[in-house]
């Protein structure tokens, strides 16, 4: 059986955002064209951000999808670490406020910035 690598950035149990990776079957359509089960989707929205783009720590308001259309983003963790995306890849992003917690930019989140010369264009698409 075929599977997608779906990278997703979540909260973990401490609170702090996370990188895991999921294999989504691909069990359904023909060998030729192998299709997941439906996924859900209620809008997406595009997005252009110029060069020198970053962010400060936030967390996604709602769990959604992100491809890279244009350029290259580079995201940020709390540990220190960053992970870049560029044309052609994506990330699932769910790294949303626990409930009942107060943002706290010291502990909670990602952030993000554009990486290169070209701007920045991504398509959200919201679960």
């Amino acid at each position: 059986m075929s599977t997608f690598l779906q990278v997703v950035l979540y909260t973990d149990a401490d609170g702090r955002a996370r990188f895991r990776e999921d294999a989504i079957a691909l069990d359904g359509g023909t060998p030729a064209a192998r299709l997941s089960a439906l996924l859900p989707a209620s809008a997406c929205q595009l997005r252009e951000s110029p060069v020198g783009f970053r962010s400060e720590f936030h967390c996604t308001p709602a769990p959604q999808w992100l491809f890279v259309l244009q350029g290259c983003m580079e995201i940020g963790l709390q540990d220190g670490s960053w992970r870049a995306f560029g044309a052609g890849q994506h990330f699932y992003s769910a790294d949303t406020l626990p409930e009942g917690e107060t943002f706290n930019p010291a502990l909670h989140g990602h952030r993000s910035r554009q990486v290169g010369a070209e701007p920045l264009v991504t398509l959200f698409v919201r679960a």
